[in-house]
């Protein structure tokens, strides 16, 4: 960074990020995060808080090998911190903001006194928002925090954690949703809409595209005919077992479920009582840098969801021609804004049928179905999320000057054209 440059230094807390045991997890977080975090006017570190129940429940399976992890790594280019948190599982989510904030303090006070942070940006409301509060009142700088779906849509109606959550709404700086949807969601449960700005996800472009040659690309898989992919966790709130319920009426369609998750031995009987056992594929947990090929191989992408805010796997199958089958969730109309990008259908198995069966019958161009996309770049990503963080701290400081006394108020605009130069 040359001489003179501005630096805006961000503490991102995220309980939602991927490691060596979850790759998977969180990677849209991550994703988001290296977008702001290679700008030439970011200084950027991560924590991202691990839950850990008492032993000897930290040995289970689901938890022994997070506690392998290390405290601190450099992370695919990010500056890292995994700080330990006390849970109580299953039925101790209500306290999980207060635990991560006292366990998660020490670490960042003492960072903040080597290189005091402009901001905190949490990814995700709960439990992240109300404890990037507690942190930021400790600090005395502002925060941000970002609605991604489930966490408006289930915890801010759980009534041991709603008022945590509208309590981080208020003191917040500023709010992002993923959809102008989840956007409309969060002000009619009372959170000031003035303060949020829709920030949509992106999508590697380069990565995720149509195949020239569909067929071909189904046969490398061991495919053929009619291919029906659905990318999410396998539970209920997802509505695999929809589609599953909708494949008697698709005798040509074989349905790849793209994920894992506990309703999985249901869906597992479910396709057996059906008698479509032979047609619905578990692929499990995929790695992210294969969706693609899968993606492009399949002829229609179906996930009807209950809630969405605006679903990653919907953008990706759109980036690769493959149009889609989903519910009216979350951002979906703002997503399928052309034939060619898919049906938005009812939750029930013959509309999911009737609306899939149509797609095969007349398949859109895949350069049409991937025009929908072509706007959730990660470029407007991290413009937006810079945008955004600029204006709430509303000031500039030079990248050599690490006092906090040294910031001087300045209007958006301003900023903005600071950084430009």
């Amino acid at each position: 960074m040359g001489a003179g440059a501005l630096v805006l230094r961000v503490l991102t807390l995220s309980t939602l990020f991927p490691d060596t045991s979850r790759p998977n997890f969180g990677i849209f977080v991550e994703r988001q995060t290296r977008e702001l975090a290679i700008r030439p006017e970011v200084e950027l570190t991560v924590v991202a808080p691990l839950g850990l129940p008492p032993a000897p429940f930290s040995a289970l399976r689901r938890y022994a090998p997070l506690a392998k992890l290390p405290q601190q790594e450099e992370w695919r280019g990010l500056q890292l911190y995994r700080p330990r948190f006390p849970i109580i599982p299953v039925i101790g989510g209500r306290f999980h903001p207060g635990s991560i904030a006292r366990s998660v303090l020490p670490l960042v006070r003492s960072l903040h006194e080597v290189r005091p942070f402009d901001v905190i940006d949490a990814s995700f409301f709960y439990p992240d928002g109300p404890a990037a509060m507690m942190l930021a009142r400790a600090l005395s700088i502002p925060f941000s925090i970002k609605a991604r779906g489930a966490d408006i849509h289930h915890w801010a109606r759980k009534r041991s954690t709603a008022p945590m959550i509208r309590a981080a709404a208020d003191a917040a700086s500023g709010l992002l949703a993923v959809s102008q949807a989840l956007r409309n969601d969060m002000i009619a449960i009372g959170m000031d809409g003035a303060k949020i700005k829709v920030h949509y996800t992106g999508v590697d472009l380069d990565r995720f595209f149509p195949t020239p040659d569909r067929i071909a690309a189904k046969a490398g898989l061991g495919l053929s005919a009619d291919v029906v992919i659905s990318v999410g966790a396998l539970i209920p709130r997802k509505g695999q077992g929809l589609l599953i319920r909708a494949l008697p009426l698709l005798p040509s369609v074989t349905l790849l479920l793209a994920g894992e998750g506990p309703a999985r031995k249901g869906y597992e009987q479910l396709a057996h009582q059906l008698n479509v056992a032979g047609r619905v594929r578990f692929l499990g947990s995929v790695p992210h840098e294969k969706l693609p090929q899968l993606l492009a191989a399949a002829d229609v992408m179906a996930l009807p969801s209950s809630s969405e805010g605006l679903a990653n796997a919907w953008v990706e199958a759109l980036a690769c021609g493959t149009p889609l089958v989903i519910s009216d969730a979350g951002g979906a109309k703002e997503l399928v804004d052309r034939p060619a990008a898919g049906r938005i259908v009812a939750r029930e198995p013959k509309a999911i049928a009737d609306a899939i069966g149509e797609l095969l019958r007349d398949p859109p161009d895949p350069s049409a179905a991937r025009a929908s996309a072509l706007r959730f770049t990660w470029q407007a990503n991290g413009d937006t999320l810079l945008a955004h963080l600029l204006e709430i701290i509303g000031s500039i400081r030079p990248c050599n000057d690490s006092s906090p006394s040294s910031l001087r108020r300045q209007g958006p605009a301003s900023l903005r054209q600071g950084f430009e130069k």
